[in-house]
């Protein structure tokens, strides 16, 4: 039974630039499992949200979506679950069990009934640990397994997934995807998920679909969309055994997994050896000097920092890695000066930050791109909010084009630039972020997930782009899941 019903959809917002979604058709099984891939801005959000009735963006709508083989509008909110990239954005309550309840309320059940199907949710999700805690106390992994689960207790026929796991450490993003592969396999759900890290998800999918510009340019099971796709730049963030299969020129079926992947390679390459080089570092000036940092929020909380030395020079790339709630956003508000630890010190460039005055530590010294890229923009367009971190750093407007127009290049963001930067997709506000913060022209850049949202095509060109700073001088330090 389908489903999913979508015949010639199209879809352009109010501003005019083009179409979002360009007549799209497709049907999609009872039960199923589906992965939405594509570049970031290609209209994986959009076509997600116009599947939820209740949060379809405003614009120009051409085309039919059924459900079940009826019209979208007439389909009862809690039949159709959504959960976005952002964690806290789905959480309004204060308490976990809170969370779980609320969405049984606004659908009217008994209070007899609520506490049963809360209390058989968070037993299945395992989530009985932390079941009276406070939602704010949650790690991002934890608040997503809520988002998740406020959801499911409602018991939805349609589950949509925007990005869930882009916030998410490995482990974590590991545990999201098997669980909701278990919700698809026992209760029925038909899954829609959109992702750019595929290694786990991509395996999982009994059908894949790929958006280009809007366009669905392929759809059908993973191993005909590795054939099919062959050769195209969104093949680079494919599973890595689909990448070698594709790299070696290998024909038939095409692998998957890492057990596929290992097969492949022991049957078609026996005498093939794996070598890794270790480089040595170079010892340079410091940039950012902490020693023995400890840091808590609380006076009675635990310490989030403990006594950490750490020494980045200058024109180096630092990479901080770890889990979920490791203080690893923390210590990079500690570098760039908004939390100030009880004991030790950070030193900039050998100079202690508390004797930065002023701004004088923000103007062509340090840039910190935050979790949240909307936190930056202020401006009703995305060419405001560049023009007003010019002129934040001293630019005067005669220099401001021509400045501009070189990250505008690198980054892609042209098409963007008349956009208002809270209409834009996950990706598209982290490249506009970026291109921000370089106008500022720091020699410090402290990035928090600056892959999150974007597409495996970009991230290879984020990557010459921080080889090309480092070239320049310039310090980078990034708190990053993406491995």
């Amino acid at each position: 039974m389908e489903t999913i019903k979508i015949k010639n959809l199209t879809f352009s917002y109010p501003s005019g630039v083009g179409k979002a979604l360009d007549d799209i058709s497709f049907t999609l099984p009872e039960g199923s499992f589906n992965l939405i891939i594509g570049e970031s801005g290609s209209g994986k959000t959009t076509l997600l949200k116009l599947l939820k009735n209740e949060i379809a963006p405003v614009g120009e709508i051409i085309g039919n979506i059924e459900f079940f083989g009826r019209s979208a509008d007439s389909i009862s909110f809690d039949r159709i679950g959504f959960v976005s990239q952002f964690p806290d954005d789905g959480i309004v309550t204060d308490k976990v069990w809170h969370e779980m309840a609320f969405g049984l309320e606004n659908m009217g059940l008994d209070p007899e009934e609520i506490r049963l199907r809360v209390g058989e949710t968070a037993s299945y999700f395992g989530i009985g640990g932390w079941y009276h805690q406070s939602t704010d106390t949650l790690s991002g992994g934890q608040k997503q397994l809520l988002n998740l689960a406020s959801v499911m207790v409602m018991r939805p026929d349609i589950l949509l997934l925007d990005e869930p796991t882009a916030q998410l450490d490995p482990i974590a993003a590991s545990d999201f995807l098997n669980t909701l592969k278990r919700i698809n396999r026992e209760s029925g759900v038909t899954v829609i998920i959109s992702e750019h890290r595929l290694e786990e998800v991509f395996p999982l999918s009994d059908n894949v679909l790929v958006l280009e510009n809007g366009k669905l340019a392929a759809k059908g099971s993973p191993n005909e969309v590795c054939n099919s796709l062959r050769g195209n730049p969104i093949f680079s963030g494919f599973p890595t055994p689909a990448r070698l299969w594709s790299g070696l020129g290998a024909t038939g079926v095409c692998p998957l997994t890492v057990k596929e992947g290992r097969t492949f390679l022991t049957n078609n390459y026996p005498d093939a050896k794996g070598k890794t080089e270790k480089l040595p570092l170079k010892e340079t000036e410091a940039a950012v000097e902490l020693d023995k940092v400890t840091f808590r929020y609380e006076r009675t909380s635990p310490d989030v920092i403990n006594e950490m030395t750490l020494k980045v020079g200058k024109g180096e790339i630092f990479a901080i890695l770890g889990e979920n709630g490791s203080g690893k956003t923390t210590a990079l508000d500690i570098i760039a000066g908004l939390r100030i630890p009880y004991a030790g010190t950070c030193r900039i460039f050998g100079k202690k930050i508390k004797d930065y005055k002023g701004n004088s530590l923000y103007r062509k010294t340090v840039a910190l791109l935050p979790q949240d890229p909307t936190l930056l923009f202020a401006g009703n367009t995305v060419i405001d909010d560049l023009r007003s971190a010019w002129k934040l750093a001293g630019g005067s407007d005669v220099y401001f084009s021509k400045k501009a127009e070189k990250w505008i290049n690198l980054f892609g963001i042209e098409p963007l630039l008349s956009r208002h930067p809270y209409d834009l997709s996950g990706g598209e506000q982290q490249k506009c972020a970026l291109v921000k913060l370089m106008l500022r022209e720091p020699r410090i850049i402290l990035l928090d997930e600056p892959t999150k949202g974007l597409d495996a095509a970009f991230k290879r060109t984020l990557g010459s782009i921080l080889g090309t700073l480092k070239g320049e001088g310039i310090t980078v330090i990034m708190v990053t899941h993406d491995v």
